[in-house]
């Protein structure tokens, strides 16, 4: 394999960041590693979610990687910057792209976000958000059950409609007209929360925003594969559960997926 761009996330969420990179870079090699032995990050402290990033980190560079996705909220909001600090290649985190593209897509300047409880908590996208435009007006909720929608597959049934109108009715009251999809799972909700949300609500998807960046950060550094073959997968996980397999395809939208156990500790 040549140099490949490393993801990695706290579970299965960040293959729908694997997914737009495959659809907007199809020449590229790609290695995922999802923590499923340690997930949820959200609950854990800062400093063992770092030092769960430090050792995914460290996994995928023995892998031979050329640039870094973190496509996992918490350890975006929390580690990004030591990664940054720590280790000598491009690094992209899923929370700067997403608010970069709801600032662009906003009209009139009230965004809303929608994440686990922990990335909720963390302020992160607020920050992010404000950083960039400090006018903006901004109002978050927390969304705990999509994860398990999504995961589950119910993606268009009378529960999850449901579930979801009572997520996102606060946030109607504001009148938001951008949504961030703040959490790797929710893409897979897409549908189901723009037709609560209404057609005047842009949905930023959060994992597009992410492989639109990786593309623009590939260019620029030089580091574009060359060539017409197309891109080479590999993923790896921390456990395997029975539903694993189910899920990633799910996420993946394809019909076979080949995924290897490893022990971090052992690799070591």
């Amino acid at each position: 394999m040549k140099k490949a761009i490393g993801v990695f996330d706290s579970g299965l969420g960040g293959l729908t960041v694997v997914k737009e990179l495959m659809k907007k870079l199809p020449y590229e090699d790609i290695i995922y590693f999802g923590d499923t032995a340690r997930l949820p990050y959200g609950s854990k402290s800062p400093h063992i979610v770092t030092q769960f990033s430090f050792e995914n980190t460290e996994f995928l560079i023995k892998q031979n990687i050329k640039l870094l996705v973190v496509a996992c909220n918490t350890a975006s909001s929390v580690s990004l910057i030591q990664l940054e600090h720590n280790f000598a290649l491009p690094i992209v985190g899923v929370i700067k792209p997403g608010a970069s593209a709801a600032i662009k897509a906003t009209r009139n300047k009230k965004v809303g976000v929608i994440g686990t409880a922990g990335t909720i908590a963390s302020e992160s996208y607020v920050k992010a958000l404000k950083k960039i435009d400090p006018s903006v007006k901004i109002f978050t909720q927390p969304c705990p059950l999509f994860v398990p929608l999504a995961e589950e597959g119910w993606i268009d049934k009378n529960v999850t409609r449901q579930i979801a109108g009572e997520y996102l009715k606060s946030l109607k009251k504001y009148n938001i007209d951008t949504l961030i999809l703040g959490c790797t799972h929710y893409p897979l909700l897409k549908s189901v929360i723009a037709r609560v949300m209404g057609a005047n609500v842009t949905l930023v998807d959060s994992a597009k925003a992410t492989a639109e960046t990786v593309k623009d950060l590939l260019i620029r550094e030089n580091l574009l594969a060359r060539g017409t073959a197309k891109g080479e997968y590999r993923f790896f996980v921390s456990d395997i559960n029975t539903n694993f397999l189910k899920i990633g395809k799910r996420f993946l939208g394809r019909d076979e997926l080949l995924i290897k156990q490893v022990n971090l500790e052992k690799q070591a």
